[in-house]
Order: structure tokens, then sequence, then C-alpha cells
């Protein structure tokens, strides 16, 4: 049976040497990317004899007093039963109380192991197990946290290899085909256009290598950056934090397990997570909501989007102003506005255009039709399916299709938009009605013109994203559509007219 690896290194070590002798520049010490990154403009300063009496005192205990730093508006007082490793550099500490929602607590830091970190000023530090290598903003409140480190190799959810690691380790997203044939490195930003350009056209030799370069280009390959909590952040009763960076403002509370994601948050929206989450290798995007027992792996969540109600999000990226809830999303595209509640199986590789609504019991791609991998479905913008439909791969649907319910048992390919498409089991039919949304359902395209912008929470709408039901894309497929109707109008008069299939093919 293999065992486990327990290395043992001296006592004293503890704190030191984050990046190792190869990976760190000539005539640099291992503080220098931590130097650059701290931004805060505390003035840290040794203690006197005083401070470091009272600290004793106050059953604290450092490998080496002289390498805690501190701002001269340090109050010892408020430092009580913490252990430190390292260099550690603590902001002003006056005797406040932080309070946030019912939450209020000292400031101060207490009952913490404290390993190589920096404090902004007036932070609340207590109950955490294991704290090492993050620089934390000012006001900062973190309580009851069992883990929270970053490695000298943390990349943060970016699809990016630091320093004489090998490709195996690297993180893609596998969108839209879950053989990994359209996978895409995630990086901080990336649009729904970008995701779909890469994945899109994945022939392209060179474009593909530079798409390549310019995500490796947007970060540094070197070892030894810290995480980094904004200011104002709050976490509470948290277990596992590893390589991760919060913005401002931020809100975690419960959660089980973040580890290498970015989770930005501040002015263009504050972002939360809530208890039982499980969130690995992805990137967060502002004003993003995560509650009830969410699980995410290998994903992007674009800004004020959501995942609630036990939602599984993985190899996927979510758009913008989209709510996914009580349902599992795998190997998707999911461009922006898209809702998706209740219970349903979304197990297919997809393109979802958006403004699309997944009805509950909807059963879109979860049966292989041989024994090989599910192709792939394309879901044109506004798609629509019914209660309970059941569709197959591989499939494509033009804009604004809705799917009566029933189980379609074969491959569909609808051009024709706006449509209706239903399943004539009598006669064993699919009927698809053009126009549908024009003659029954013009109010709720009407309604959802301006439902989307209103409902669009983006502060900095970097992108300008159409939502009108008539808009370029839509229109292409609509004289698309009346060129097959045409040629179904020819057929349809040759038939009644008793010609034959093979006279007009």
């Amino acid at each position: 049976m293999p065992e486990n690896i327990i290395s043992k290194t001296p006592l004293l070590s503890l704190g030191y040497g984050f990046i190792q002798a190869p990976f760190l520049p000539k005539g640099k010490d291992e503080y220098y990317l931590r130097n650059i990154q701290n931004r805060n403009g505390i003035n840290y300063r040794q203690l006197n004899a005083y401070e470091i009496e009272v600290l004793v005192r106050n059953r604290n205990t450092s490998d080496d007093w002289n390498k805690l730093l501190v701002s001269d508006a340090f109050n010892p007082e408020l430092v009580k039963n913490c252990k430190f490793y390292g260099l550690v550099r603590i902001g002003k500490l006056e005797p406040l109380c932080l309070g946030f929602s019912d939450l209020k607590l000292p400031v101060g830091l207490y009952n913490s192991t404290i390993i190589s970190c920096d404090f902004g000023d007036n932070v609340v530090i207590d109950n955490v197990h294991y704290l090492a290598h993050y620089i934390i903003g000012s006001e900062v409140i973190i309580t009851n946290v069992d883990e929270m480190v970053t490695t000298n190799h943390a990349k943060f959810g970016n699809g990016i290899l630091k320093e004489g690691e090998s490709e195996d380790v690297r993180i893609w997203l596998e969108l839209c085909n879950e053989n990994t044939g359209r996978r895409v490195l995630p990086f901080v930003g990336m649009l729904p256009g970008d995701a779909y350009l890469w994945s899109k056209y994945k022939e392209d030799d060179q474009l593909q290598q530079k798409f390549n370069e310019f995500t490796a280009r947007q970060f540094k390959p070197h070892r030894g950056y810290y995480g980094k909590i904004g200011d104002r952040t709050v976490i509470k009763n948290t277990r596992i934090i590893k390589d991760v960076w919060i913005g401002s403002d931020a809100y975690i509370k419960g959660a089980n397990k973040l580890k290498n994601i970015t989770i930005n948050s501040g002015p263009e929206g504050t972002t939360q997570i809530g208890e039982g989450c499980e969130i690995v290798n992805g990137i967060i995007g502002f004003g993003c909501r995560l509650f009830y027992g969410i699980k995410a792996v290998r994903f992007v969540m674009a800004d004020h989007s959501q995942l609630k109600y036990g939602a599984r999000l993985i190899n996927s990226y979510l758009g913008q102003n989209a709510t996914i809830s009580c349902c599992e999303v795998l190997n998707s595209l999911i461009f922006p506005a898209h809702e998706q509640h209740h219970n349903n199986s979304f197990l297919c590789a997809a393109l979802v255009m958006g403004q699309s609504n997944i009805a509950a019991g909807a059963t879109i791609g979860s049966n292989h039709n041989s024994r090989g991998a599910d192709g792939e479905v394309v879901l044109g913008r506004g798609f629509w399916p019914g209660l309970c439909v059941s569709i197959k791969h591989n499939s494509k649907f033009a804009s604004f299709t809705i799917l009566a319910k029933g189980d379609y048992p074969t491959e569909l390919n609808i051009q024709t938009p706006f449509s209706l498409v239903s399943i004539d089991a009598s006669n064993d039919q699919l009927i698809v009605m053009p126009g549908y949304w024009f003659l029954y359902n013009m109010y709720a395209l009407e309604r959802n013109a301006w439902k989307y912008v209103d409902r669009d929470k983006r502060t900095d709408r970097i992108q300008r994203i159409e939502y009108d039901y008539l808009a370029p894309d839509t229109i292409n497929e609509i004289i698309n559509a009346l060129e097959l109707l045409e040629l179904a109008t020819g057929k349809a008069y040759h038939l009644k007219e008793n010609k034959t299939k093979k006279n007009y093919r």
C-alpha cells in the first residue's frame, strides 16, 4: 500500500523559503513580489521592548520578534494567543468593534496561527487555525476559518503555468464538447465572445496559438505571488481557503472549500458566497451570488451571475446576468441572461446563446445515442423548452425556438426562428410552426426586449449585449428560413399536382 509522504524540516524554517532558490531572481529576496503586491501605504517598524513584553504577557509567541513589524498606531493589547512565524506586518489596531450584519467582533488578532502575512488597518483575525502567505486589506473580518493558505505556484483560477510546472497541471475549460475537443484556457475578464471564438474555430491552428499567447502574456509566470483579501471583506465559519484572490467588500460565510479561484468583488458589484459551497479551479465575476451547497469545478462565472440551491457547474462558462439553480450543467458555454431553475438534467455539451429558459423536468442530452460520448447541441438565442422535454444529440435550434412538451427521439435541426416545435404522435410527425411568436406570443417578445435591459446589473458595461428580438442574428435566420419555406412551398405545390419526388429534386 502506498504511504503518505510526510516531510520533515527544521522548526526555524516555518514561514521562510516561500520561493525556492531555482525560482528566485538574482539579487531578490523571497519578499520581492509580496512588496510589489502590498500597496496599502502603511509604514511598518520593529517592535519596542514594551510591545514585546505585552505580546508575551498575552500568550503570543514568535520565532523572531524582529520579524514582526507594526505601524505607529499598533496596540499590542489587541493581539492575544497568536503564534507568528516568518515576516508578519500589522497595521493600525484601535480599541473598536467591527460589525457586519448581525456579526460584531473586536478589532485585533486572536487565537490564530499566522505565517508570513501582511495586514492593513483595524482588521479582525479571530480563531483562524492556519493563515499563511496572504496580504489582507483594512477593516477585514476573518473569523472561524480552519485553513487559509497560498502556495508559491498559485494561479488563482487562470489557465497558466508557473515556472518549473509541467503542462499536465494546466487548467482547461472543456466547453461544448465532453471529449475536450473545444477546450479553452480560462482567464480573469474572459467574455462569452472570447470563449465562443476560441472554442468555435479549433481548426485554425494559428488563431488557437494566438489565443494561448494572449492568455500567457496577461499573467506573469514567476512563483511567489501572495493571495489577497480586499478591504472590508468578511469571511466567517469557513473550512478551507487555498490559493484564492478575493476583491474588496466580498462576503463569504459557511463555505466548505474554496481552492484556486479568483473572486472579483468591489464597486462594480459585491460578491457573496454562502453555506456549504465547494468551489475549485474557477473565476467568479463581480456581483455574483453562490449559495446553499453549490458545486463549481473548472468554470467561469461572468459578472452578476448566480448559482443557487445545490446547482452544479462543471467545465462550463456562465454568462452575465444568468442564474442556475437546483440542477447540473456540464461542458456548456452559456451566453448572458440565461435562466435555469427547478430540477432538470442539462448534461449535454452545449452552446446556449442566451435569453433562454430551461423548464422543470427538461432532459437535454443525458441519453447517449451510442456507446460514444454525447455530441454537441446548439441552442439559439431565446431557446425555450417546455416542461419535461427530452431531446438528444446532435441538435441545433434557430433563435426563439419553443419546444412543446414531448420526447423527441431523434436529432433535430430547426432552421426557422420564432417557431413552435411539437410532435404529432398520431401521425408520427414532427410539426414546425414558423412565426409562432409573432402570431401568438408577440407580447413576450416585446416584453423581453426591455426586460433583459432592465435586469442588466452590470455597472461597467464594457460590451453591449443585444437583447432585441429583431437583431442581425435573427434577421439573417429569417432570410435563410424564407428560402427554406419557398422551397417547401414549391415541393408541396408539385406534390399537389401529382408530380413525383424524382421530378423536382
